[in-house]
């Protein structure tokens, strides 16, 4: 069992999945781009220990972990930025990226740590921020089974539901689809709550009945109250969803499929951001509906 993880990039999804690995056991040299974060997250975990840059990561490492924002990021951070982790990491170390990256991009990380003797998994994951804080991610693995089964145990410290889901890059295919649908979701429930602020009836009354009857969703139990209240504390950002649903939406193309809900959320998602709600959570993608309905939710 690996018992050292190198772990690269600590916001609000990474912080929380590195604590769960240093409660469970496992030695953690942790590394973030902001200066001093790192050594100010290690403090409150004594089984830590922070580093200066990636290459730092990896010494002694079985496994290291990317927890960043793109494919961009990763590549730099282990193949072509300075002091990055693969030249200084040992033959046969894993690397495993549970960022939400292109699988193209994956495929081409994997092809060139494969060419210094390295493993790579893609393993993005799903829960948002409180999830990654009680260590029940959904955990997406995509690479050889004999990597992802070495991967294995750092996975299950940070997750309870974890899927082998195909080759390389397969997990990212199936993280965006998730992505997507999640978006189409809260876009669909902001609508929900626009028509029903419009026509005059209890918003309470319709959000009970949406959780209990065929209109479900996750959505509904994590989305409709910050909708209602205008109240967008960050659990997944505007930005990053739209990150998301774009490289979905490219997938699909790439594929000759379509899926014009994931065009829709897109659309919403731009909106929200050019409203100023990049950095929000994206329940801000009601702000969209409501400029188009030319109301505001009164929920007082």
């Amino acid at each position: 069992m690996a018992t050292t993880v190198g772990f690269l990039g600590l916001g609000i999804m990474g912080s929380r999945m590195a604590a769960n690995l240093e409660a469970k056991g496992f030695e953690v040299r942790a590394w973030t781009h902001t200066e001093g974060k790192a050594a100010r997250w290690a403090e409150r975990h004594p089984g830590a220990t922070a580093v200066t840059t990636p290459a730092e990561a990896v010494a002694g490492a079985d496994v290291v972990v990317t927890m960043v924002v793109d494919g961009d990021q990763v590549r730099r951070l282990l193949l072509d930025g300075p002091d990055a982790a693969a030249p200084a990491a040992a033959s046969g170390t894993l690397f495993v990226d549970m960022s939400t990256i292109a699988p193209e991009d994956a495929r081409d990380i994997g092809a060139r740590l494969a060419e210094r003797d390295l493993r790579f998994v893609d393993a993005p994951v799903t829960g948002s921020s409180p999830r990654a804080e009680d260590g029940t991610l959904t955990i997406m693995a995509g690479g050889s089974e004999t990597d992802v089964t070495r991967a294995m145990p750092a996975l299950e410290a940070m997750g309870t539901t974890i899927v082998h889901v195909g080759a390389l890059g397969h997990g990212q295919i199936i993280k965006l689809i998730n992505n997507a649908v999640a978006a189409a979701n809260a876009a669909t429930l902001a609508q929900a709550l626009v028509m029903g602020a419009g026509t005059g009836v209890d918003l309470e009354a319709l959000t009970q009945i949406l959780a209990a009857g065929s209109g479900n969703s996750t959505m509904v139990g994590l989305k409709a109250e910050p909708m209602r209240q205008h109240a967008y504390a960050t659990l997944f950002k505007t930005e990053h969803m739209l990150k998301d649903v774009r490289l979905c939406i490219e997938e699909a193309q790439r594929a000759g499929v379509p899926f014009p809900a994931a065009n829709s959320a897109r659309d919403a998602l731009v909106a929200a951001v050019g409203r100023g709600y990049g950095d929000a959570d994206f329940a801000a993608i009601i702000e969209c509906y409501e400029g188009l309905a030319g109301l505001r939710i009164d929920d007082d």
